[in-house]
């Protein structure tokens, strides 16, 4: 027997210039007004002729007995006496700023928060991350729970949270100050309520999951040669329901195209990088839009260009960055291989001119590599996630996303992304806004997937 959930209602989506198929990300529940965040980008409603998400009934069966257990129904009393609590360490920990490339003090205070909850071990390995070690009674599995430590936001940014009411208003405070909030009051709760499990958990606080931070901190976790990982799961998105079982993957360049620059006068004649760039630009449109038109959903974005010192100067250099995505590698890796032959073929063509002086050179650096992947609605683990959603009265949806779970996904490991509860707005902007809408919802939800995927011991 399975529970019937009916998808998701389709989102609009708002194509700009040099962007195709590229569509909002998910909005946190209750926002009357969101900006998309990098880190839940491209989230997908399923097709009209997709299957529809089926639970199947013996995880429910799973979920429900799992929480009429004593320690599950006192663990889920703790999540709602810690409310307050877990309000302040969400002020606390956005207060304390991450931008990119800059977490550690974040992350000394929250390795200090997570020994203050009670740890068997708690560090900071190589690439920075915090990762605390609940020993499990039989020691032959690994969980990860975690949420993001970086924020997108630049050095200076004022991080002051004010709150109005059960409001709270800060630029991170929901991304993903709450999501490490959440993660920090499983541990408690499981701490407080004598909550044993089988495998050995992992709460962890990742750095470099924001732009171009580009998942440095869980790409570490998942290196060749370190410690195996069976399951993963990120906090991290808003609401309730959503269930990210699928990685949008993405390749990410920075394009910069040089010269020796002079006078807009006195030295015209002179390779213009400026002027190999916009040709670059529409060649790379044109042969990109024809690409994306058929096959498996794939999209294009020149985001930023810049360059040049003033308007009667030949740039001595221009440069874009450009974002490709799809949810398929294989896809990816074509609109790789055709945006480098494009940008070539646009510097050759412009070098064929024989211009003056020095040529125009050009120089493309990689800033991001996400990859895709998908681990099936019928995988044991997923089934929980789902369940777990269900447990709780609510319609899980399955949805696809740029998150931590990325890299473990593409690599075939049981791995989910799920929202961080209450309701939200304004990520990624200076606007953010989180409320305490029923927030112990999402945190209970997510002690009961994770106890459920690491096993409660006798």
């Amino acid at each position: 027997m399975t529970h019937r959930i009916p998808p998701v209602s389709s989102l609009l989506c708002l194509v700009v210039v040099f962007s195709v198929a590229a569509c909002g990300d998910v909005p946190e529940t209750g926002a009357p007004e969101v900006d998309p965040p990098e880190n839940a980008a491209g989230v997908s409603p399923p097709a009209e002729e997709e299957q529809v998400p089926e639970v199947e009934e013996s995880y429910i069966q799973e979920m429900e007995e799992l929480a009429a257990d004593p320690r599950i129904q006192e663990a889920f009393s703790i999540i709602e006496d810690l409310e307050e609590w877990t309000v302040q360490r969400t002020i606390e920990i956005t207060e304390i700023p991450a931008p990119p490339f800059m977490e550690d003090e974040r992350a000394e205070a929250y390795a200090q928060m997570i020994q203050e909850v009670g740890i068997d071990e708690v560090y900071r390995d190589e690439e920075g991350n915090v990762i605390g070690v609940r020993h499990g009674a039989t020691g032959d599995r690994r969980i990860v729970v975690s949420g993001h430590l970086d924020t997108v936001f630049p050095e200076g940014t004022d991080v002051t949270v004010e709150v109005r009411g059960d409001t709270l208003f800060a630029p991170g405070v929901g991304d993903d100050s709450r999501g490490l909030a959440v993660v920090l009051t499983v541990l408690r709760a499981m701490n407080e309520a004598g909550v044993d499990t089988d495998a050995e958990i992992w709460f962890v606080g990742t750095v470099g999951e924001e732009g171009l931070g580009d998942l440095r901190g869980v790409k570490h976790l998942f290196r060749d040669g370190g410690p195996e990982i069976d399951a993963f799961i990120s906090v991290d998105g808003g609401g309730m329901s959503n269930v990210v079982n699928q990685a949008l993957g993405s390749r990410r360049y920075r394009v910069t195209f040089e010269g020796p620059g002079g006078h807009s006068w006195g030295a015209f004649g002179l390779g213009n990088p400026a002027h190999t760039l916009g040709r670059a630009i529409l060649r790379f449109d044109e042969a990109a839009a024809e690409f994306v038109a058929t096959g498996p959903r794939t999209s294009y974005n020149v985001g930023r260009i810049g360059g040049g010192t003033s308007v009667n100067s030949i740039p001595y250099e221009a440069w874009m960055e450009v974002d490709m995505r799809s949810i398929d590698h294989e896809r990816l890796l074509e609109i790789d291989a055709l945006f480098n032959e494009v940008m070539d073929e646009a510097l050759q063509e412009y070098l064929a001119a024989e211009w003056d002086g020095e040529p125009v050179t050009l120089d493309l650096d990689m800033v991001g590599d996400r990859p895709s992947g998908e681990i099936p609605q019928t995988d044991p683990f997923v089934q929980r996630a789902m369940a777990s959603v269900a447990f709780f009265g609510e319609e899980p949806s399955l949805g696809r996303s740029s998150t931590d779970s990325n890299v473990p996904i593409s690599l075939g490991i049981p791995s989910v992304t799920v929202g961080r509860g209450g309701a939200g707005g304004g990520t990624h902007s200076l606007d953010e806004w989180w409320a305490n809408e029923d927030q112990h919802l999402a945190i209970q939800r997510t002690l009961l997937l994770v106890v459920a995927e690491a096993g409660l011991a006798p």
